[in-house]
């Protein structure tokens, strides 16, 4: 039986490592690439801000008004059905473990150079990969609170961190900056919109995660409270921080230079702090991908445990240790996926496309899982928690702008997005024959 030990600062931590993850860090040149302006650029970060609210205020309700053991999972299958809930879950079992793997490889190529020199080479990179999975494997085992605890030192070492590189915002711009058009300027053709339109999808990519913080539902103190706070405050921590240190890459590096970059947040430091700089960042990279695999290995347990609970994994995965909270048999589970997928790991763009096709249309469908609840209530609502103004216009936006990135997705990048779809229609006889066996 698992016993609730969060706080609101705890979802709130948890939020923050869970959407900072290496995006912040990877994806604005991506974005000034496909914007091919400043203005696109800066609107499409913006935006995508201001949709993300709208989904941080859905699931702030959802998650006060429901609050069990892997809710992501549960909401959909208890909304819809739980054949549509197992095949969106199972592709994005697959894609977090990927997901983590990849970050986890990013981080370790970043602080690689740090290490004796023994140990720079590509075995030595995929042995700092598999040390950092197995140490936070083993912060995970030892308990739920401790897990947090741990969560809650590596978020603010990351804020930190993150707040020192939006200095930039501030300071005068480094020498050579030109704030002139891109390279990569979109061709007349393509036009605003559609630049705009590609633009998003790594936008929202590196917004993406705090929807994870409804697997926690039986873990918080008090959730329907805790819950609409960890998240809104969580949130509000994250869309400061990418959109300062947006502006400081634009700052200092300048657009041409923030389009032409690979390792952006490395130029920043540099222009910011010399050469040491490089230093600087390689640890704040890896900070930040040590807080995400603890806050992913903290999270995807709890879908598991929903799917045992419906019938369609074996019990085992639902089993908690009644003394550590943890599920020591899914833990294992899903720290071996994560090591595995290093043998068959592609880019971090290809990932990115890979992901958000079905993770959107995961998303849109369990904020659209409030319109259910509320209809199925309406006219005698027991709920006397957190309820979201401006009802359903929020929501609403929210899902169609998460089905518009779906679709964009797969126009723009379809080979990535086919192979996540073909995993998300397996997901269906797969279920049937697991409802048979177990």
């Amino acid at each position: 039986m698992i016993q609730p030990k969060l706080t609101a600062f705890d979802i709130a931590m948890i939020v923050v490592s869970l959407v900072i993850g290496v995006g912040i860090f990877r994806t604005p040149a991506i974005v000034a690439q496909s914007a091919g302006s400043a203005e696109v650029f800066f609107a499409a970060w913006i935006a995508g801000g201001l949709v993300s609210l709208c989904g941080a205020l859905t699931f702030a309700e959802i998650g006060a008004r429901y609050h069990f053991p892997g809710g992501f999972y549960k909401l959909i299958s208890t909304a819809f059905h739980p054949v549509f809930a197992f095949m969106l879950n199972w592709v994005i079992v697959l894609t977090y473990g990927a997901g983590l793997a990849g970050v986890a490889l990013i981080g370790a190529e970043y602080i690689n150079p740090l290490l004796p020199v023994s140990l720079r080479s590509q075995a030595g990179i995929q042995g700092t990969v598999v040390a950092t999975v197995l140490i936070f494997f083993v912060v995970n085992y030892l308990g739920i609170k401790s897990s947090a605890r741990t969560q809650n030192v590596l978020s603010g070492l990351k804020i930190l961190l993150m707040a020192l590189l939006c200095l930039g915002a501030l300071l005068p711009p480094a020498a050579g900056a030109s704030a002139g058009p891109a390279p990569s300027s979109p061709a007349p053709d393509t036009g605003i919109l559609s630049a705009f339109a590609v633009s998003l999808i790594a936008v929202f990519y590196t917004y993406g995660g705090y929807q994870q913080t409804l697997n926690f539902g039986a873990d918080i103190k008090n959730p329907t409270q805790n819950t609409p706070r960890g998240i809104l405050a969580g949130i509000a921590i994250i869309l400061a921080l990418y959109l300062c240190i947006n502006f400081a890459y634009y700052r200092q590096l300048g657009f041409s230079g923030l389009a032409g970059s690979r390792l952006i947040a490395a130029d920043l430091a540099r222009a910011l702090f010399g050469e040491w700089g490089f230093t600087f960042f390689s640890v704040a990279i890896f900070i930040s991908v040590l807080g995400y695999i603890n806050a992913t290995l903290l999270s995807l347990p709890r879908v598991f445990y929903a799917m045992a609970d419906d019938g369609v994994l074996p019990p085992i995965f639902k089993k908690v240790n009644a003394r550590t909270q943890v599920q020591e048999f899914t833990l294992i589970f899903i720290t071996v996926i994560v090591l595995a997928s290093l043998l068959v790991l592609g880019t971090f763009e290809k990932i990115v496309s890979y992901v958000m096709s079905i993770d959107s249309l995961a998303l849109a469908s369990a904020a659209a899982s409030l319109f259910v609840f509320r209809r199925r209530v309406r006219g005698h609502d027991p709920h006397t928690g957190y309820k979201m103004r401006f009802y359903p216009w929020i929501p609403l936006l929210f899902v169609l702008f998460l089905l518009a990135v779906s679709v964009n997705v797969i126009l723009s990048d379809p080979v990535p997005a086919a192979i996540g779809w073909g995993l998300f229609f397996s997901g269906a006889p797969l279920y049937w024959v697991l409802k048979k066996v177990i």
